[in-house]
């Protein structure tokens, strides 16, 4: 399905890639083991995405409402610009992020799926849910992927952003050898 100009619009825009954990970065399960530390499933996809939104001067911020000692390893294997864990509302992290990477709303993505994502997904530049997002998620996000949380939704979003800004070709090249 082809996208709005106006959406492209607001996609050319984007500085900064921000992302939920939970039910983006993964499916949502989550898995306690005997000894009660979580588990949490991330796609490689995922991965390769956000390393490449890095290497075209895009950086990734994960804003999470709940911390999991999982987290800071798949970030730092990620190239994960920053974390915040533990925030709630997810807005109260926003004036550090603007001025730490001086951009305005407007240069924001944010990705989420649930109603502890909707404050801040009203006020970035381009909003997006996961196809498995609360009917509310969707109905606030400028875009809905057709990839679910934790099943490549944050590549798709990587690679329509690199593409929309003419940046993905040049990216490739560095695999064709």
């Amino acid at each position: 399905m082809p996208i709005e100009e106006s959406i492209l619009n607001k996609i050319k825009k984007v500085k900064v890639m921000l992302l939920d954990v939970d039910g983006v970065l993964t499916d949502g399960r989550i898995v306690y083991d005997s000894k009660g530390r979580d588990l949490k499933f991330f796609d490689v996809h995922d991965g390769l995405g956000v390393y490449l939104l890095k290497k075209a001067g895009i950086p990734t911020v994960l804003i999470t409402a709940k911390s999991s000692r999982t987290i800071k390893p798949r970030a730092k294997d990620m190239r994960v610009d920053a974390v915040f864990a533990d925030v709630s509302p997810k807005t109260s992290v926003l004036g550090e992020i603007l001025a730490k990477y001086k951009v305005g709303k407007d240069e924001l993505c944010f990705v989420g799926d649930d109603l502890v994502d909707l404050g801040l997904m009203k006020q970035v530049g381009f909003g997006v849910a996961v196809c498995n997002a609360c009917n509310e998620i969707k109905a606030a996000a400028d875009h809905t992927t057709v990839k679910k949380g934790g099943r490549g939704a944050v590549r798709e979003i990587a690679e329509l952003v690199l593409k929309t800004q003419g940046k993905w070709d040049e990216l490739i090249k560095a695999y064709e050898n």
